[in-house]
């Protein structure tokens, strides 16, 4: 593993132990070194660097929430009234407090924030909206979608499509 331009140069068994471990996170050391093709200590060495040098940020169960509670998943663009920075910190600093609010993307273009809610129904989503708007925090406008049903909801990302070639 090597440093180019800010980034990690990943060899193909690197690439092989993320794809592994995006697919099976709970897979054994052992069958993790079997599916790299490496023996046991070589495999270990590999992904405690990858951990250290933060390619690796966690493991995580992924929960069907369906089985276990009611719930709906909301997508919201926000667009601030104003854009210096303390007002993006403002909101971002206010985001990370509520935890219906499961992902939050900066984006460029019309809209300044696509944030996610998983809540229990839409009534709790607007509280926390109508809540949100009240601690003013900055939201101008905001524009809300609901999730009708899941189409494609992935959580392996296509390391080896974002690779340079050379």
């Amino acid at each position: 593993m090597k440093e180019k331009h800010g980034r990690l140069t990943l060899d193909r068994i690197d690439l092989k132990i993320l794809a592994t471990l995006q697919d099976e996170g709970r897979i054994t050391k052992l069958k993790l070194a079997e599916r790299a093709g490496l023996s046991p200590t070589p495999c270990w060495e590999r992904l405690q660097r990858l951990e250290k040098a933060g390619v690796i940020t966690g493991y995580h169960a992924r929960v069907a929430l369906s089985r276990v509670a009611r719930s709906t998943t909301i997508w919201t663009e926000m667009t601030l009234k104003s854009h210096g920075r303390a007002d993006f910190d403002r909101f971002e600093a206010a985001v990370r407090e509520i935890p219906e609010i499961v992902e939050c993307w900066a984006t460029g273009g019309g809209i300044d924030y696509l944030v996610r809610f998983v809540v229990r129904d839409v009534d709790t989503y607007q509280r926390l909206v109508d809540e949100m708007l009240t601690a003013e925090i900055g939201i101008d406008r905001y524009f809300t979608y609901i999730v009708t049903r899941p189409v494609k909801d992935a959580t392996q990302l296509p390391i080896d499509r974002l690779l340079d070639e050379g």
